[in-house]
């Protein structure tokens, strides 16, 4: 019995160190990515002896900063449980969440058959989305060598519809598996934004604020959903 807990309290300290280093190396990397993003106009207009100028790009940046700052803190709120810290700083780092790295980590999650919010789920993400990263390396290095040779055939119009396709082909597949543990929910959320979207197309430029309201009206259903179960299992126990 003893052994087991000092092998537990092993297991829980070097999860802890590596939980610390990972926000330390995390904050590190996050701090010199926004810093060389934010110095980038500037070397550039050193290197070409231009100076940009400020006002019209903190004008520029209001007008867009303002509709992606819901957004990103939309995502922060979701993603973060969803990835563990590792998974989160690789992920937001390296960019292409929702296309790339999202579908890796829940794919990954999915066939090892771990849990949002566990230590295995933090492993589990941060490996996944980090092999992920790599590959996206590999494959832009290789597009990038090829761009010249494979333009008359990445620009023949008969594969332009799969190219404006790939993002709902992708998410479509992932969401029929979540869809079918559900259907009375997602058809209710499904139909709702589909309505929304034909009565009100100018919203179909906003999908990521739309996260909000379709994440709530699942998670409302979800919960009286619940708590009609649980209610029912209450009612039968009584019985």
């Amino acid at each position: 019995m003893a052994n087991s807990e000092n092998t537990n309290l092993t297991v829980r300290e070097g999860y802890d160190r590596y939980q610390n280093n990972t926000h330390r190396l995390g904050r590190i990397f996050t701090t010199i990515v926004l810093l060389l993003l934010l110095a980038a106009p500037f070397v550039i207009g050193l290197y070409l002896n231009t100076v940009p100028n400020l006002s019209a790009a903190l004008k520029a940046f209001l007008g867009v900063g303002i509709v992606y700052l819901v957004s990103g803190i939309v995502e922060y709120l979701i993603y973060v449980p969803m990835l563990g810290a590792g998974g989160s700083y690789l992920a937001f780092i390296t960019g292409n969440l929702i296309n790339m790295k999202i579908p890796c980590a829940i794919n990954a999650r999915d066939i090892v058959g771990v849990k949002s919010g566990t230590p295995e789920n933090e492993i589990i993400s941060t490996l996944s989305i980090a092999t992920s990263s790599l590959v996206t390396i590999v494959v832009l290095a290789l597009g990038v060598i090829l761009m010249i040779p494979l333009q008359p055939v990445l620009q023949s119009p008969a594969l332009q519809p799969a190219f404006e396709n790939v993002v709902p082909a992708l998410f479509g597949a992932m969401a029929c598996k979540y869809y079918r543990s559900d259907k009375t929910v997602a058809l209710i959320v499904l139909s709702f934004m589909t309505l929304l979207f034909v009565f009100v197309p100018s919203l179909i430029g906003s999908t990521s604020m739309m996260v909000i309201p379709s994440g709530a009206l699942a998670i409302g259903l979800s919960y009286l959903s619940f708590r009609k179960k649980a209610k029912a299992a209450e009612e039968g126990g009584n019985a």
